[in-house]
């Protein structure tokens, strides 16, 4: 697998059968994102939403719909070798998919700058209490920017490298976390019984993965097998991921505080701190911004794979100094309602009404418009966001699944009358 400027990274065909890897090192890619700011902060965020009664439940009910997505979406991704942009396309017609990628992309780069804002206050803070030094924010986000942007612009290649050379580093770390949290004399503080319900809490957990879980064929259409992608998803989705953020509440609730830099300092991960803060953002965001410049250069193939990745990372920059965090645990919330549904096409479209039209090496002959397929998307997302209001009944009482079930559902009562083109 080289750079993009050889073959863009399979951005417009099938990946062939001699760039296939084997599952562990697209599993290692996969998992290593669960190493992240974003993922420890979610299951603080969740734990104190949900209360700790509810916070296990929460965090293994949210892992459990993602699992699932990101092994539907996976195979898929393995048998055609195409990445999600191109699926996209196949589900939704060109004109479609220019919507559905765009909206993609915003999304991902609005994930660059919550890591990109993340990774700035994190390093700050760390460097003023193990050094006494505080660099500056600007600085330390074109730094980690530029080498984000590098390694984007080598593709899965390099991703892949810092993925395996980093998980056992970084699962070491996270297990020294949880053994030095749960050891300590301080008395579990009692939490509140929070004001989310489980439902919420759910939504909140697959918000915080949903994107990655519905772009895997980015990372599974280099498997060889498409039984990689069980291998890929339970990992990542059934193990890593909710071992990290039950090992971040669990912190959380020994030592009373959602502050994840405080906590790592106060059980003395300096140095583990950095590493997971540095190699995690660092693959995490590299990841978002590989899935984003597929998407722009799916959608508009004649632009340049690496001048789009120059463009989007500058514009990542920019949303990294904006402090988006604020909303972080409705931002999750909404995506998961907003994009979920579009693995519900894709997978049904794939599956059940079209499985013909994914029988090729490349998207040349596509359906303009899938309108029906559009449809369904924001007929799903609508039930499903007015449900979580209150104005209609619930049918799952969790938002994310009400709109992937509603639009799974929709669409294939299209499929079935006969209203999808073949």
């Amino acid at each position: 697998m080289s750079s993009f400027s050889k073959h863009d990274e399979f951005s417009t065909h099938a990946v062939p059968t001699d760039a296939r890897v084997a599952s562990f090192r697209v599993a290692a890619v996969a998992s290593m994102v669960s190493f992240s700011l974003p993922t420890f902060i979610a299951g603080i965020e969740v734990s104190s939403g949900v209360g700790p009664d509810l916070t296990v439940a929460a965090i293994l009910g949210g892992a459990l719909v993602i699992f699932l997505i990101g092994w539907l979406m996976g195979s898929i991704g393995a048998r055609t070798g195409f990445n999600s942009y191109l699926l996209v396309r196949l589900a939704f017609g060109d004109a479609g998919a220019r919507v559905v990628n765009l909206a993609f992309s915003i999304s991902l780069l609005g994930w660059f700058g919550i890591n990109l804002n993340l990774f700035g206050l994190a390093i700050a803070g760390l460097s003023d209490e193990l050094f006494g030094i505080i660099p500056p924010e600007l600085l330390v986000t074109i730094v980690a920017s530029l080498l984000i942007t590098v390694t984007t612009i080598i593709g899965f290649r390099a991703i892949n490298l810092v993925s395996t050379l980093m998980i056992p580093v970084l699962g070491f770390v996270a297990m020294a976390l949880l053994v030095t949290a749960t050891s300590q004399t301080v008395p579990v503080v009692a939490a509140s019984q929070g004001e989310m319900s489980l439902g919420d809490g759910i939504s909140a957990i697959v918000g915080s993965i949903v994107i990655g879980s519905i772009i895997m064929p980015d990372i599974t259409r280099f498997l060889r097998t498409s039984g990689g992608a069980l291998l890929t998803s339970g990992t990542s989705y059934m193990i890593a991921q909710p071992f990290v953020m039950w090992v971040a509440a669990s912190a959380a609730m020994v030592l009373g505080t959602e502050d994840i830099i405080s906590i790592m300092l106060t059980l003395g991960l300096g140095l583990g701190a950095f590493i997971i803060i540095i190699a995690g953002s660092w693959v995490l965001n590299a990841l978002n911004l590989y899935s984003a410049v597929l998407g722009v250069t799916a959608s508009f193939p004649r632009l340049s794979a690496r001048v789009v990745t120059v463009v989007l990372g500058v514009i990542g920059v920019t949303a990294g100094l904006m402090n988006i965090l604020d909303s972080f645990v409705t931002f999750l919330f909404y995506l998961s309602v907003v994009f979920i549904p579009v693995a519900g096409v894709i997978i049904v479209d794939h599956f059940v009404a079209r499985p013909e039209a994914y029988r090729v090496t490349e998207v040349e002959d596509n359906q303009p418009l899938n309108r029906w397929g559009l449809l369904a998307w924001f007929m799903g997302a609508a039930i499903a966001l007015a449900a979580s209001e209150g104005f209609i009944g619930s049918v799952t009482r969790v938002a994310a699944l009400d709109a992937m079930l509603t639009t799974a559902v929709l669409y294939w009562i299209a499929a079935r009358l006969g209203w999808v083109r073949q």
